[in-house]
């Protein structure tokens, strides 16, 4: 018979992290499950350590290349026989032994929901760091309309990779990871599978991430592909909103608009990625504008929006200068924009103007603390 849930391990260079991955895994209290240790032709003891775990659940696949980590995953995902899909790299682990067992009684009840998740602890040096905050969706358990959460998660990924299980109907539907996301491929599989389906959050955090030298974070980050990993952020929305609007979800092509804006904005105004300069040019935002947008309506309501934007950046950054400027860039291209207009006026002012707006934004945030629970 077929497992209910498949694990797979993608293992490169990781051979001495694998059995803290597998014994977390093998720890579950649902035990229908196979887990397939996809060794993309690691030049380690992969071998000898998954030849070390004798349960029958245990697969050790070995590539005869190195096919890199997308074909990776989507090999493992192709070969899984289970309903489910848990894609864990060899350097995370499960914290909780029963985030299976819930994970599977929610998607068991409810065929609607795509993929569970849950906030994550990071990991570093063998020891739990920190509750990732950026991963916590609330206190509560919850079953989220994937439209919904989808015009909330184009804004930023929020989801831990190794803290979510998808039904395996969702790759084989709606898609694999693609080969040109090497950056940003499990965001885009959260917001492309959410178009189609509900999503599950469970508010305990039971994964652990781990950052290390080895992980794919820092190999991109660190290994010369910036550029890249930038255009994918604004690429991603872009994608997303040709497939909403191809199914009539205006609202989400509204939350792409959003986030393609503020892609732009914090790439051009920001020092991302731990770079000294910014990750593009003006150049570039008007070669993807001109590639995607469907006229100069929208081209000029997205540079509207990023000027603002980059606005509101360089305020924070106290570089008030180039914080008036883009206002002004802003209203250029939609003059009808009273927030940003009265941004402009204060800035305007000089110290007075900033004190201002400083005076009301801390009033408005103590109340927000004040009205959360």
């Amino acid at each position: 018979m077929k497992p209910k849930v498949s694990f797979v391990v993608p293992c490169y260079k990781l051979a001495h992290l694998l059995p803290e991955c597998i014994h977390s895994i093998l720890a579950q209290s649902f035990a229908d499950f196979e887990i397939l240790i996809m060794d993309d032709c690691s030049p380690d003891n992969t071998p000898e350590v998954a030849a070390s775990f004798k349960d029958p659940r245990v697969r050790h696949i070995r590539h005869a290349e190195n096919l890199r980590h997308l074909r990776n995953y989507n090999e493992g995902i192709r070969m899984a026989q289970g309903s489910y899909v848990w894609l864990i790299s060899a350097d995370d682990c499960l914290r909780d032994p029963r985030v299976l067992e819930r994970y599977v009684a929610a998607m068991d009840a409810d065929p609607r929901i795509g993929y569970c998740f849950c906030p994550a602890f990071r990991l570093e040096d063998g020891e739990v760091r920190e509750l990732l905050d950026y991963s916590v969706h609330g206190p509560r358990d919850a079953v989220w309309d994937g439209r919904e959460f989808l015009c909330r998660l184009i804004m930023g990924n929020t989801i831990v990779a190794p803290s979510a299980m998808a039904r395996k109907e969702c790759y084989e539907k709606v898609s694999y990871f693609p080969l040109n996301m090497p950056w940003g491929g499990d965001w885009y599989l959260w917001c492309a599978f959410a178009l189609h389906y509900n999503v599950a959050y469970f508010a305990e955090p039971m994964v652990c991430y781990r950052r290390h030298a080895l992980s794919m974070t820092n190999t991109l980050m660190f290994g010369g592909q910036i550029d890249a990993c930038s255009e994918e952020d604004f690429e991603l929305p872009w994608n997303i909103k040709q497939q909403a609007a191809a199914l009539g979800h205006h609202r989400v092509e509204e939350a792409c608009r959003l986030a393609i804006a503020k892609e732009y904005a914090r790439s051009l105004a920001t020092r991302r990625y731990l770079q000294g300069k910014p990750a593009i040019t003006l150049e570039t935002v008007d070669a993807s504008l001109a590639s995607h947008a469907s006229g100069a309506a929208e081209q000029r309501w997205i540079r509207a929006r990023m000027y603002a934007t980059m606005g509101t950046y360089f305020y924070w950054q106290k570089d008030y200068a180039a914080a008036h400027r883009n206002y002004g860039l802003a209203l250029r291209e939609n003059p009808m924009a009273p927030k940003v207009l009265l941004q402009y006026l204060l800035l305007s002012t000089g110290g007075f103007g900033r004190a201002l707006r400083d005076g009301v934004g801390a009033m408005r945030r103590g109340l927000r603390r004040r009205s959360q629970p």
